[in-house]
């Protein structure tokens, strides 16, 4: 099993794929990774040799992945909090960012539950 910044990667998986588990790379990243380590795309996990995981973990430096880009992300949600900017504000508040509506929808930013309809009360 290939261990590759600190993520075990999906044995059976084909290795475009398997890079993907990595937070901070998706498709298009992990193909460029494997094609300037010259590893075969189709190629699967289970069948990368520990020369060529060694090879992807050091392309891999030159990205800013995991642990690095989750503390980048919170840094620039913090920074928007801190100059009360508008999305800074949204932020703070715990309401959607991007323009969405709030009045139906947004219940996940909200954080309520799935509402269910009103039951009648039985009359005597």
């Amino acid at each position: 099993m290939a261990r590759i910044a600190g993520i075990d990667l999906p044995k059976n998986k084909r290795g475009v794929i398997g890079l993907t588990y990595i937070f901070g790379v998706g498709r298009t990243t992990s193909e460029k990774v494997l094609n300037q380590a010259g590893i075969d795309l189709s190629k699967r996990v289970a069948e990368w040799s520990d020369d060529e995981v060694a090879r992807i973990r050091q392309v891999l430096d030159n990205y800013k992945t995991e642990g690095q880009l989750r503390s980048e992300i919170q840094m620039n949600i913090k920074r928007l909090m801190d100059i009360g900017c508008y999305r800074g504000l949204r932020h703070r508040r715990g309401l959607p960012v991007r323009g969405q509506r709030t009045r139906t929808n947004a219940r996940t930013r909200k954080g309520r539950k799935k509402t269910v309809a009103g039951k009648k009360k039985a009359t005597k």
